[in-house]
């Protein structure tokens, strides 16, 4: 077979910490290989490495090949579009947000393939209507869904004509149907060359085949054939990260009666602007009662959530809260992506601060609390953009839960971490909102999950 990409001993270090310790690979035509492992463990550092883009602050030392040809990051850069492309872990990262869909595209097609103005326009839309987004052409990256985003970007990244992909985390806060989707987009984009995946997802390197290598705290544990690794792992880590999956999640559900009725709906419909997406919804919600909602995007689940808070006005029937001596503030959301809920630019310790001046919160209960969720006092001298996705969520709870909340929507509180931290992140969450009689709406892309740990279920497909 014939060899893309072959890395040998690529070693990676700030400092005196090592990242990356002596990693080797090889991606072969038409053979993709898959690197899974947790958040944290240096899988995105291998995919900067082969594209060039480490920082200057980090020492690299190990050889890169691609095509053949020993390269360095200079070199890596030449190749980019045209034969090698990177797909980031959020569309959002890679589409210009001030932009209509097409040009995305089409200036591709300009750009590195050199088509005039009219070639360009009519290739990008040929793309589009591929892709089932031609009446999304003259809209901008905002106005589509995780899943039309990420289409978007896979034929931003290969209209130059690259078969050869790296993609991190592709399918990352995606639902089932699109999160396949995106996976049979990849594999079809790179029929005649190759893909290399980053990722945590389970099933997603299942269904890529092909090769996996996966990585712990950058070391190599185990690799080989992903059907074969995936079926035996022959380590205890890779057995862990396979047993991770919400599937063989054990949550008790303990048999208490109900607590107070907080809430109910009668009759009613929601939608954004004066789209209906959903109708007839009669809910009750009780104190320390968990509630999953699931579906596909777009069904409405987290107009739900939001109509139920009153973010959003329903657009038939009633939403009743019947509590008549709660604050505001203890109508809670618990955001999908916590880093842009929260200030990139202020240590996590001043977002707390002004909570406890804010709502004159006791500050006795906040260290019992970080204990709980295990936060360190030193994480608080950090910014949201120099901690981990689980680390900003557990801090986002910390927050919501001092403000004693009495209706907490989460929404997709775990669809960006990987199996490990989103177990932890449910049980915890889960535990505190039945301590605190607190009821708790999650939403969820996932129906394997909402059935293993919530009360009662709502699909809104």
């Amino acid at each position: 077979m014939t060899v893309l990409i072959k890395v040998t001993g690529l070693t990676v270090k700030a400092g005196q910490k090592c990242l990356l310790n002596n990693i080797s690979l090889t991606v072969y035509q038409r053979r993709p290989l898959t690197i899974l492992g947790q958040t944290g463990s240096g899988k995105t550092l291998i995919a900067k490495a082969i594209m060039g883009l480490l920082p200057d602050t980090l020492s690299v030392s190990g050889s890169i090949e691609i095509f053949g040809n020993h390269v360095t990051p200079a070199d890596s850069a030449n190749l980019w579009g045209k034969q090698v492309s990177m797909l980031p872990q959020e569309p959002w990262h890679s589409l210009d947000p001030l932009m209509p869909n097409y040009e995305q595209i089409a200036e591709v097609y300009e750009l590195v393939q050199g088509l005039d103005n009219e070639q360009a326009f009519e290739h990008s839309i040929e793309d589009l209507n591929h892709l089932g987004l031609k009446d999304k052409a003259l809209q901008r990256p905002s106005e589509l869904s995780g899943g039309m985003a990420q289409r978007l970007a896979i034929a931003s990244a290969t209209a130059a004509g690259a078969n050869l992909i790296i993609a991190d985390e592709p399918t990352k806060g995606l639902d089932i149907s699109r999160r396949n989707d995106i996976v049979k987009l990849l594999q079809k984009s790179t029929l005649g060359g190759s893909l290399l995946t980053i990722t945590h997802d389970i099933e997603v390197a299942q269904q890529l085949g092909g090769d996996i290598l996966v990585l712990k705290d950058g070391e190599m544990i185990e690799t080989g054939e992903s059907a074969a690794v995936l079926k035996a792992p022959q380590t205890k880590y890779t057995q862990s990260l396979v047993y991770a999956d919400p599937k063989y999640w054990q949550i008790d559900k303990p048999k208490q009666p109900l607590g107070r009725a907080i809430l109910e709906t009668n009759g009613l419909s929601i939608g954004r602007g004066t789209q209906i997406l959903a109708s007839q919804l009669n809910l009750t919600c009780h104190a320390g009662e968990i509630i999953g909602v699931v579906g596909d995007s777009g069904c409405g689940k987290s107009t739900l959530g939001d109509t139920l808070l009153g973010l959003l006005p329903p657009l038939q029937g009633k939403v009743s809260k019947l509590l008549t001596n709660t604050k505001t503030c203890q109508w809670l959301k618990l955001f999908q992506d916590p880093p842009s809920s929260l200030s990139q630019h202020v240590k996590l310790q001043t977002l707390l601060d002004d909570l406890v001046k804010l709502h004159k919160i006791n500050v006795d209960k906040i260290k019992p609390l970080m204990q709980r969720l295990n936060l360190t006092s030193s994480l608080l001298e950090r910014s949201a953009k120099n901690v981990s996705g689980g680390e900003l969520q557990r801090f986002s709870i910390l927050r919501a839960l001092l403000l004693e909340p009495v209706f907490l929507f989460a929404d997709e509180p775990t669809s960006r971490l990987d199996p490990f931290i989103a177990k932890e992140i449910t049980e915890l969450l889960i535990n505190l909102a039945r301590e605190q009689k607190c009821a708790l709406l999650i939403v969820s892309h996932d129906p394997v999950l909402i059935g293993k740990c919530c009360d009662q279920v709502i699909d809104l497909s």
